[in-house]
């Protein structure tokens, strides 16, 4: 269930405003550059092109393909082999599949035909249509689609059954490789497909990001937003489509033009709707891409259209602009010809943004870093990254609702050094945008683990306390509002807010909703101008007795915590095992949150909405 809890706080000596304040400007869809040192040793980087790429094996692909060549052997992935333990870690599939390679599947499989595109992805038998909405929009940059997919890789030239993909995880880019054995079902692909029986990049990518993940299952159910920033390492902008800004359409424009990746979903809080086609057409629960965005003239007038794509490959929208729309007959042919108007049954399709507005109800625009960019020469962002762990009896702290220990939590000093340069801003003001990503949640699913509800916080440090790195204690969060802070908590991988703030020395809070809840996250800052985010020193004292022993795992036991830095982490974890290594919330009864007064179902794992 999808849990999304106001940032409101009970009554107290002064508390927050109650009302969650102004909405965040619009994405502006703009990258990020290195934004100066960071003399605090933290680590705080820009993810160049040249960027290290570092392989989840230490033996990288060449050496592997290189080996293969050399004992003419076919590539099997010892680490993700094509049995059950790769396909699911909970339920067992029906029926049962049998993997083979492409060469086995048909006559002369080919990677890639005629460039990759987004009418290659086509939906199988597994609910990961976020991931393929997230594919198709990657499609639109070639310059992105192939630091995801390298090139030069074939089912001719040099082949020895081994493929690698590249992703963007948690601050670092990884080269994950992969057997080419997919799992199939009367010689057919079971999960994803191309619409060309012998192409099989698709098919390969979703295997290789499965394995990231630990298993195909893992990629059941999520949001776009995921696979989008793990494609490109941006940051992504959620809008609630009734509570648009006006000149929504332009922002959807920029995006486009910038490179920006976009998806948009049609919500539904009553899971048997999930995957439901309306009669319009259009499926609820389910995730499509934004392609595409022109104005047409009809009928002497200008109309706004957003060309959409459904990972199924099929099922459209049905109304005004559709591909058998009956008055495309009054839509000059060049019209026809600049929109690329044909009526085929490949899942994409043009609507109105009238239309698009009245049947969507969420938005998301991913914003590209530096690497991403498709030219040099656009405006671009500085980012900061900080690592970090939430620790029981530690920094596990919670949010507000729980004064005794929200001041445990990590805390990140943000200075905003620089003010935009905005001619029409009267104020000195700085823009920038906070994200907090928790981290290998969906990794850990076969450990029970589900996504933590998280949000942030943001204070103004006080002029006497600039410079000084000391951790904020508990009288400071008693007697002090936030300047800022998310607008909800929730159950997502990331939270993300643009803010503007003037010049000062801020701090960061990021915590989960609940108190005792262990985990680790990144908290990234993108800034248009100079800023410098680092950890400030934890003097949290600490009585129950400190583990370094390592399970293997990366967690800590119930009965063991260590007062850890915060930003890169060792791990240090506690001797306990395996089904006490995570502290997680058993499923619990609905419950009635105190801060807003909203009912909702504190089940962790379970989106409101999830889209497949």
């Amino acid at each position: 269930m999808l849990t999304v809890i106001s940032t409101s706080v009970a009554p107290r000596t002064g508390a927050e405003p109650r009302s969650p304040g102004p909405i965040p400007q619009a994405a502006q869809g703009k990258g990020t550059e290195a934004g100066g040192g960071n003399p605090s040793g933290i680590y705080s980087a820009i993810i160049s092109r040249n960027f290290p790429i570092i392989g989840v094996k230490e033996k990288t692909f060449e050496q592997l393909h290189k080996k293969c060549l050399e004992k003419k052997v076919l590539y099997v992935d010892p680490e993700f082999p094509p049995d059950e333990t790769s396909l699911f870690y909970s339920q067992k599939f029906p029926i049962q599949f049998i993997w083979k390679r492409p060469p086995e599947i048909c006559e002369n499989p080919r990677f890639i035909i005629g460039g990759a595109n987004r009418t290659d992805i086509c939906q199988g038998d597994l609910g990961d249509c976020w991931f393929l909405a997230a594919i198709a929009c990657l499609t639109l940059n070639k310059r992105l689609l192939f630091r995801v997919i390298p090139h030069d890789q074939s089912f001719t030239e040099n082949y020895a059954g081994i493929f690698h993909f590249q992703f963007w995880r948690y601050g670092d880019w990884v080269d994950v490789v992969i057997d080419d054995c997919l799992p199939t079902y009367n010689n057919e692909l079971v999960f994803t497909k191309s619409n060309h029986h012998n192409e099989f990049w698709s098919a390969l990518l979703e295997k290789a990001y499965a394995k990231l993940h630990g298993s195909y299952e893992a990629l059941k159910g999520g949001n776009t937003t995921e696979a989008m920033e793990d494609f490109t390492g941006g940051v992504t902008e959620f809008f609630e489509i009734k509570d648009a800004p006006r000149d929504m359409y332009k922002i959807m424009k920029k995006a486009i033009e910038r490179g920006s990746l976009m998806g948009c979903s049609i919500d539904t809080i009553v899971p048997v709707q999930y995957e439901t086609r309306m009669a319009c057409g259009l499926v609820k629960g389910h995730a499509y891409s934004v392609t595409g965005l022109e104005e047409a003239l009809y009928k002497g007038e200008k109309v706004k259209l957003v060309r959409l794509r459904n990972p199924w490959g099929q099922v459209e929208w049905n109304g005004s602009w559709s591909d058998s729309w009956k008055n495309w007959s009054f839509v000059d042919k060049n019209e026809k010809a600049r929109l690329q108007h044909q009526v085929t049954e490949d899942g994409e399709f043009w609507m109105s943004y009238d239309d698009f507005i009245y049947h969507f109800t969420k938005l998301e625009i991913c914003n590209l870093t530096a690497d991403a960019l498709e030219s040099d020469k656009l405006q671009t962002w500085t980012v900061s990254v900080n690592e970090g762990r939430w620790v029981r009896g530690c920094s596990a702290g919670g949010c507000r609702n729980f004064p005794d220990t929200f001041w445990t939590n990590p805390q990140y000093r943000l200075k905003l050094l620089e003010e935009d340069d905005d001619p029409d801003e009267s104020e000195v003001i700085c823009s920038f945008l906070v994200a907090l990503m928790q981290k290998n949640r969906r990794k850990d699913r076969k450990l029970g683990a589900n996504l933590f509800t998280i949000g942030f916080a943001i204070y103004e440090v006080p002029k006497e306390m600039h410079g000084n790195k000391q951790h904020l204690q508990k009288d400071f969060f008693l007697y002090n509002a936030s300047k800022a802070r998310s607008k909800t908590y929730i159950n997502m991988r990331e939270v993300s807010e643009r803010f503007r703030l003037p010049p000062s020395e801020y701090v960061i809070v990021p915590s989960t909703y609940e108190p005792h809840q262990e985990g680790e996250f990144i908290l990234r800052v993108f800034s248009e101008k100079r800023n410098l985010s680092e950890e400030v020193e934890n003097t949290i004292s600490v009585d129950r007795p400190v583990c370094r022993r390592d399970n293997g795992y990366g967690g800590v036991c119930e009965s063991c915590c260590s007062q850890l830095p915060g930003l890169l982490s060792q791990g240090v974890t506690g001797p306990c095992s395996l089904p006490d290594l995570l502290i997680l919330p058993k499923k619990q009864n609905p419950k009635l949150c105190k801060s807003n007064k909203i009912h909702f179902q504190a089940s962790l794992g379970e989106p409101l909405f999830l889209v497949f």
